[in-house]
C-alpha cells in the first residue's frame, strides 16, 4: 500500500506542475501563430521586392485579392514611386520627400520610422507592363471605394484596359450605382462595348443610349460606323445601323458645337476681364487728368512682379502669398505712380505730345531697372492649389479655374472702384475735376492732390492687373508692352472716362477676339479687331458711352 500511496502523491505533484506549463506553452504557441490572412499579407509584399517581373505581377494580383486596409495606400505608393526598401533589413517603407532626406513608415503596418538618407533606401521600380497592371488593380480596388469621384476615375481606367473580370465588376456595380456622372460613364462603357458586338439589335441598342451622352470616344466610335474601309465599302454593312449611326452623329456633332461657342465666349469674357483690368486705371487717368500715359503696361508690370516677389517670401504659402499680393501691388505701383505724376507729369499738363514722350521714357527706364534687379529672363509664377486644373462639365465643355478666378476678381475690383468714385469724398472731387477744373479749382477743390491721388489710384489698379497677368503668362520686363496698345483700344472704343464704357468694351473686344482667332488667327484678329474700331471711332468720335453735360464740353 504505501508504494502506492507514494506512486499517486507523485503523480499528483507532477500533475500540479506539467498541467499548468503545457496550457502556458500552448497559450504562447497561439499567440506565435499569425492571422492566415496577415501571413498571406506579408507573403504579397515580400513578394514585390523579387527580381522576377512574374513574380511580382503574381504578388500584385495576390495583394488585390485581400481585404486589407492597406492595400490601396500601398498600390497607390508603388505606382508614384514612394515605395522603398531599406537596405539594413528589408524592410518595405512608404517613403515620403523632405528637403533632407524622407520620411518613411512602414507599409504594412503605418508605424512612423522618422527619417533616412537616400542612400539607406532602395526604390521598388516598375516596367511598363507593371505600371499598366497596377493601374488596373487600383481602378478594381476603387469601384468599391465610397468616394464617387474614385469610382468615376476607375470605372474611365477599366474601359480603357477592357476584360471580361473588369467587365463583371463594372456589370456588378451597375446594379448598385446611384450616382449620376458614375452611371453615365458605366451606360458609355457597356454602350462602346456593345457596338463591337456581331449582334444588329445590340449595335442598334447602342447607337440609342449613345444619342444622350456627350463623349469624344462616343463621337469617335460611331462617326467610325459612317466610314469607308480602303476599298470603298462602309466598315458598318448594316444600312439600319448605318442610317441610325449617321443620325446619332450629327446630333453629337450639333451639341459639340453648342458647347464649342459656350467655352469660346467664356474663353472671351476671361480674355474681357484682362483687358478690362488692364484698361480701367488707364480710363482714370485718361479721362480725368488727360494724360497720355505709356507708362501704364509697365505698373502693371511691377505688380507682377510684386507678385513674384512675395511668392519668393513665402514659397510655402501660395495661396496666401497671393491673397496678400493684391493690396502689396496696389500699393507698389500707387506709388510709383505718384511719384511720376508728381516728378514729371505736373509739370507738363497741357501738353500731350511731351507728356507722351516723357511718359515713353519713364516705361523704359522702369523696364531696365527691373533687368538690372531680376535679370532680363521671364520669371515663373506659381499657380495656388485652388486655382489650378478646370471644372470639366462634359467630354465638350470645360471651364479653367484660374479663368474664372479672374473673371470674379474683375468684377470685384471694378465694383469697388465704382463705390470709391460714387460713396467717397476723393471720388467726388475726382468727378469733380473731370466735369469743370476750373470750376472745382475755385470751389477749394486741391485739383493737385486730386491728380495726384487719382493717377495713384489708377496705378494702382494696374498694378493689381499684374497681380492678375502673373497667374496667365510669364513675369518678364516686356510684360506691359503686350497689353498697353490693347488698354487704349479699349478705353477709346468704350468711351473715355467712362468706367461701364471700359467694361463692356472690354469684354466686347475679347468676345470678337476669341471667335475671330480660329478662322484668322490670334495676330490677323487683333488686326481685323483694330481695323474696326478705326473705322467705328470714324462714325462716333466720342466711343461707345460718350459723356455727356458738362463733362463732354469741357
Amino acid at each position: 500500500m504505501i508504494p502506492q500511496r507514494i506512486l499517486l502523491r507523485t503523480l499528483m505533484v507532477l500533475a500540479i506542475w506539467v498541467v499548468p506549463i503545457s496550457v502556458f506553452s500552448e497559450t504562447v504557441s497561439a499567440e506565435n501563430v499569425e492571422d492566415p490572412e496577415s501571413l498571406t499579407f506579408s507573403q504579397a509584399l515580400s513578394g514585390l521586392q523579387n527580381s522576377s517581373l512574374s513574380q511580382r505581377g503574381e504578388a500584385l494580383e495576390q495583394l488585390s485579392k485581400l481585404q486589407h486596409p492597406r492595400i490601396i495606400l500601398i498600390l497607390q505608393a508603388l505606382l508614384q514611386g514612394q515605395l522603398f526598401q531599406i537596405r539594413d533589413d528589408g524592410r518595405l517603407v512608404i517613403a515620403e520627400k523632405q528637403k533632407s532626406g524622407y520620411q518613411i513608415q512602414l507599409a504594412q503596418t503605418g508605424e512612423k520610422l522618422g527619417n533616412k538618407e537616400s542612400s539607406q533606401l532602395k526604390k521598388l521600380n516598375l516596367t511598363n507592363r507593371l505600371r499598366s497592371q497596377l493601374k488596373v488593380l487600383i481602378s478594381r480596388l476603387q469601384l468599391n471605394s465610397e468616394d464617387p469621384s474614385l469610382r468615376l476615375k476607375a470605372v474611365k481606367t477599366l474601359s480603357k484596359r477592357p476584360d471580361q473580370q473588369a467587365y463583371t465588376l463594372l456589370r456588378n456595380l451597375s446594379q448598385t450605382e446611384t450616382n449620376h456622372d458614375v452611371r453615365q460613364a458605366l451606360q458609355l462603357t457597356f454602350a462602346l462595348q456593345d457596338l463591337k458586338s456581331a449582334d444588329k439589335s445590340r449595335r442598334l441598342q447602342a447607337l440609342e443610349s449613345l444619342k444622350h451622352l456627350d463623349s469624344v470616344d462616343a463621337m469617335n466610335q460611331v462617326k467610325r460606323l459612317t466610314d469607308n474601309d480602303s476599298d470603298g465599302s462602309y466598315l458598318e454593312p448594316d444600312d439600319d445601323v448605318r442610317k441610325l449611326a449617321k443620325s446619332v452623329l450629327t446630333k453629337i456633332e450639333s451639341r459639340r458645337q453648342f458647347y464649342s461657342s459656350i467655352e469660346t465666349i467664356f474663353f472671351g469674357l476671361s480674355l474681357g476681364a484682362v483687358l478690362v483690368l488692364a484698361s480701367i486705371g488707364l480710363a482714370i487717368t485718361f479721362g480725368v487728368m488727360g494724360v497720355i500715359n505709356m507708362a501704364h503696361g509697365e505698373l502693371m508690370m511691377l505688380g507682377a512682379y510684386t507678385t513674384y516677389v512675395m511668392q519668393q517670401i513665402m514659397p510655402n504659402h501660395l495661396g496666401l502669398s497671393l491673397l496678400l499680393s493684391i493690396p502689396a501691388a496696389f500699393l507698389v505701383s500707387g506709388l510709383v505712380g505718384i511719384a511720376i505724376e508728381r516728378g514729371i507729369i505736373r509739370f507738363l499738363y497741357g501738353r500731350p505730345l511731351e507728356t507722351l514722350l516723357a511718359t515713353f521714357g519713364v516705361s523704359l527706364f522702369l523696364q531696365q531697372t527691373v533687368r538690372s534687379v531680376f535679370s532680363p529672363l521671364n520669371r515663373s509664377v506659381s499657380t495656388p492649389e485652388w486655382m489650378s486644373g478646370s471644372l470639366q462639365i462634359n467630354d465638350f465643355l470645360s471651364f479653367t479655374w484660374n479663368r474664372f478666378y479672374i473673371l470674379v476678381f474683375c468684377l470685384l475690383v471694378f465694383s469697388l472702384l465704382l463705390l470709391i468714385l460714387k460713396r467717397t469724398r476723393l471720388g467726388l472731387e475726382v468727378r469733380a475735376v473731370t466735369q469743370n477744373r476750373n470750376m472745382a479749382k475755385a470751389m477749394g477743390i486741391p485739383t493737385d492732390r486730386v491728380d495726384a491721388m487719382t493717377f495713384g489710384l489708377g496705378s494702382g489698379i494696374a498694378g493689381v492687373a499684374g497681380v492678375a497677368l502673373s497667374q496667365i503668362t510669364n513675369v518678364g520686363p516686356n510684360l506691359g508692352q503686350s497689353y498697353i496698345v490693347d488698354c487704349f483700344m479699349v478705353v477709346v472704343f468704350g468711351g473715355v472716362g467712362n468706367l461701364w464704357g471700359t467694361l463692356v468694351a472690354g469684354f466686347s473686344l475679347g468676345i470678337a477676339n476669341k471667335f475671330l482667332e480660329p478662322y484668322a488667327g490670334a495676330v490677323l484678329a487683333k488686326i481685323l479687331v483694330l481695323v474696326f474700331i478705326i473705322l467705328f471711332i470714324q462714325k462716333r468720335p466720342r466711343g461707345l458711352f460718350p459723356q455727356k453735360g458738362r463733362a463732354a464740353e469741357a
